[in-house]
């Protein structure tokens, strides 16, 4: 059945050529253009691997993970895959869905990008030519890095299938090209900046930093085993394959769960039974907090200018970690992780009532208490944020192993976070300004808008930027002598001003907000 599927691809594949004269020519350059970086990555490989080894043992961890990222992310974001051989089509036949699952992974394999992958992941054994184990070795890591691309590439797609049809995917895809392009760009600015210096930055030692980071990871595992077995590192080897075969094994598990909903029709069931609850209504207590809470949550799950920011929150590490690669900071940035992350959310909710627009009108008429107001807000901001925050205080600290910084950093991410939830809370009660409307994306500009959004979103910052330099400043000097009395302290005083801030800046805002609820409401109609 699965050469019979393969079979039925290539089929599929030369009537589509049959149909024009641009169908072979589009195929043609295609294949042209594969051959060109098939050209360029082995010949690369090859005088690399004479040349420098250790560097060439790296390039291929590296360039490896992100040919996995490429082949599960880019289907998500731009075109999806071939949808030749599609699922459903396939429904009524009586086909075991093993046999489907691996048909339909060898026919992934058949096509430009297949075969481009294939030849450049087998062409990367010359690398370790210089050692028969760690070759011998790197002929099942390549195909088992293959089976994670196409593997990985027709789970994702078939999961988030009923999606991409949404108007709220296609604007966290978008959100996420975006930031992916900033991040390119990042990343070509330091390589510019390091050619005009006349020395690149990035050293060998930083490269080889970079591929050890990535050879724990579920898209480089496979690529890291060899580079471990030439090190003689066996256990090492040992968790890189255990790690790279339980992503193959949940890839697959996924892509099979998906399969199912696709071909029994469960999806829209399951969609249903979820739409027919109260959603986070039945999760938070009957009170106006919890209900203010509950419709920002809600907010926060389904708005695409709320998206817009959580989007952006997993591209915090990759972009410190870039810049310490690709700089002489040293991997202590990371520490920023939780901190930036902190500032960003704690100010995400300053424009809370703007984005409410004419739905503000709720608020007005049945009589929320101001405070209930301000703190459902900050609660369902909370919600999301809280485990982000400990998540990159614990992973950062984990990874550089210092724990004598816990202290100073979690004090600094504290109190950094309250205050932000303080000063939001005022800002939001007092300025309306135009913002991207109900169904916008999050990077839309309204006409008229970017004087004053600049002028309250930069004021703004800047006062939340010098009610955190108390504690920010105990924080640097706690890390940077490696005080432990400091380090307790920034806890004490993050923890001690952020909340006295906090309760301020919910007060302050609460009047406002009962002071002001009527002429905000005409503020966000008149710009609706």
């Amino acid at each position: 059945m699965v050469a019979q599927l393969v079979r039925l691809r290539l089929t599929l594949l030369g009537n589509l050529l049959k149909r024009s004269a641009w169908q072979i020519v589009g195929f043609a350059l295609a294949a042209l253009y594969g051959a060109s970086i098939l050209l360029v990555m082995v010949g690369g490989l090859f005088v690399l691997s004479i040349d420098d080894a250790s560097t060439a043992q790296a390039v291929v961890v590296a360039g490896g993970s992100v040919a996995v990222l490429g082949w599960w992310l880019l289907p998500l974001v731009t075109f999806g895959v071939d949808s030749s051989l599609d699922p459903r089509k396939l429904a009524l036949l009586p086909i075991h869905r093993r046999d489907l699952l691996l048909g339909l992974a060898a026919a992934g394999v058949v096509g430009i990008p297949g075969i481009v992958t294939t030849i450049a992941s087998f062409s990367s054994l010359v690398v370790w030519r210089s050692s028969p184990l760690a070759l011998l070795v790197a002929v099942g890591a390549v195909v088992l890095a293959v089976a994670t691309c196409v593997v990985g590439s027709r789970a994702l797609t078939t999961a988030v299938a009923p999606l991409r049809a949404t108007r709220r995917f296609r604007e966290v895809s978008g959100l996420l090209g975006a930031a992916v392009v900033g991040l390119a760009i990042l990343f070509g600015n330091r390589l510019v900046d390091a050619a005009a210096d006349g020395a690149s930055s990035m050293s060998e030692g930083s490269l080889d930093a970079v591929a050890d980071v990535l050879a724990w990871t579920p898209f480089g595992a496979a690529w890291g085993v060899p580079s471990a077995v030439v090190a003689g590192q066996p256990l090492v080897a040992l968790g890189r394959t255990v790690v790279a075969v339980a992503t193959l094994v949940a890839l697959v598990a996924l892509w099979r769960w998906a399969l199912e909903r696709t071909l029994t029709g469960s999806a829209a069931q399951a969609t249903s039974r979820r739409l027919s609850g109260l959603g986070h209504f039945a999760r938070f207590s009957g009170t106006p907090t919890g209900a203010v809470a509950a419709r920002c949550l809600t907010y926060w799950r389904r708005d695409p200018r709320y998206l817009g920011t959580l989007v952006v929150l997993p591209f915090f590490p990759l972009g410190l970690g870039i810049w310490a690669s690709l700089s002489d900071q040293g991997w202590w940035v990371l520490l920023l992780l939780a901190p930036l992350t902190a500032f960003s959310m704690g100010w995400a909710i300053s424009a809370d009532v703007s984005y409410d627009s004419t739905a503000f009108w709720m608020h007005v008429v049945s009589g929320v208490h101001g405070r209930a107001d301000r703190l459902g807000r900050a609660i369902a901001v909370s919600v999301l944020a809280v485990p982000v925050m400990v998540v990159y205080l614990l992973g950062a600290t984990w990874y550089l192993d210092r724990w004598d910084t816990l202290p100073a950093v979690a004090g600094v991410t504290a109190g950094t976070y309250l205050t932000g939830l303080g000063v939001s809370s005022v800002v939001s009660a007092r300025f309306v300004y135009p913002v991207p409307k109900h169904g916008e994306g999050a990077f839309a500009t309204p006409q008229g808008s970017t004087m004053s959004t600049m002028a309250i979103q930069t004021g703004g910052a800047l006062v939340l930027s010098v009610l955190c330099l108390p504690h920010v400043a105990l924080g640097i000097a706690a890390v940077v002598t490696g005080s432990a009395a400091l380090g307790w302290a920034t806890l004490v005083v993050g923890v001690a001003l952020g909340t006295t801030l906090l309760v301020v800046g919910v007060r302050t805002g609460s009047r406002l907000f009962e002071a002001r609820s009527a002429g905000l409401m005409e503020q966000v109609t008149a710009l609706a």
